[in-house]
């Protein structure tokens, strides 16, 4: 047989690998439709925020005679720093140091208990730390005017009266359950795997609440500390009942000072508004993200 008539081997056959598909190409954010009803929402909440704000601002850069005359939204025709030199001589400084006194102790005393409440409400399964969890979140239910005599008397029983333990014992008291159920929702974040890991590693309950727990939570203990300072900063009615001399008394009831038997001087009292909101809106927007991301539950991530 000759060569030509051997039959050739066959060419080996290629697979042919499907092509990929294009990328998609990502939309840009500015061919999104946007959402006109939300837009106009969010224009005419931000009005209503800004327009008192603009209003409070104006009044106190304008002189007492001035001040019940003519449209509020208008400027100032003639401004003026003397209702701010007015309150400043008036003793803003020591109501300012009161008030941050009792914001500091009142987020160390919340910070000191609601950590390790909300700890052991995690860790502990079983049904009566649940029971105990679910009574201790009655305080969200419970508002403070319903106790404000029973407090009362307990605080003159304990010769507290007129001092600034007064104000922050239930000022605290009545911020703890927020934290707890704050922190609860963070730690419940964090990976039970992680616990294991350090148990097997032969770590303590404490060493796992202060080396794994806690910087995990960061952004519930942010939140936690945003929320206690302000109900410390902003508190008015345990400071009016439980203090009455000029020694603890806070912003809040320093305002007091303005009105007379006459009349109120309305451009100073805007100005120590002013004055006594700087601090706690700078410490939130250095902390805004933390706040939100706290109450959202996602502080642990």
């Amino acid at each position: 047989m000759s060569h030509d008539t051997l039959p050739r081997p066959r060419p080996a056959k290629t697979e042919e690998r499907p092509t990929p598909p294009p990328p998609r190409r990502r939309r840009k954010h500015w061919t999104r439709r946007g959402n006109p009803v939300s837009g106009l929402g969010s224009v005419i909440w931000l009005a209503i925020v800004l327009v008192p704000i603009y209003a409070m601002l104006s009044a106190s850069l304008t002189s007492q005679d001035k001040a019940l005359t003519g449209n509020p939204l208008n400027p100032p025709t003639s401004p003026t720093l003397d209702n701010y030199n007015t309150v400043l001589n008036s003793g803003f400084g020591h109501l300012l140091s009161n008030t941050a006194i009792v914001a500091v102790a009142v987020v160390a005393i919340v910070l000191g208990l609601s950590v390790p409440i909300a700890y052991v409400a995690v860790r502990t399964r079983n049904r009566w730390s649940g029971l105990a969890f679910r009574l201790f979140l009655l305080g969200v239910a419970i508002p403070a005017q319903a106790v404000v005599v029973p407090l009362y008397l307990l605080i003159a029983k304990l010769n507290l009266y007129d001092s600034l333990l007064a104000v922050i014992l239930p000022t605290a008291a009545f911020a703890m359950p927020v934290s707890v159920l704050v922190l609860v929702g963070t730690l419940r974040d964090v990976s039970e795997d992680l616990y294991e890991a350090m148990a097997l590693d032969g770590a303590s309950p404490q060493r796992m609440l202060f080396q794994l727990a806690v910087p995990l939570a960061k952004g519930g203990i942010s939140t936690v500390v945003i929320f206690a300072a302000l109900q410390a900063w902003n508190g008015f009615l345990f400071p009016l009942i439980f203090t009455q001399s000029d020694g603890p008394r806070v912003l809040t009831l320093g305002l007091f000072n303005y009105v007379s038997q006459f009349g109120v001087n309305i451009p100073a009292l805007l100005a120590s508004v002013v004055l006594s909101g700087i601090p706690i809106f700078a410490v939130y927007l250095v902390a805004r993200r933390a706040l939100v991301g706290g109450l959202m539950g996602v502080g642990g991530k």
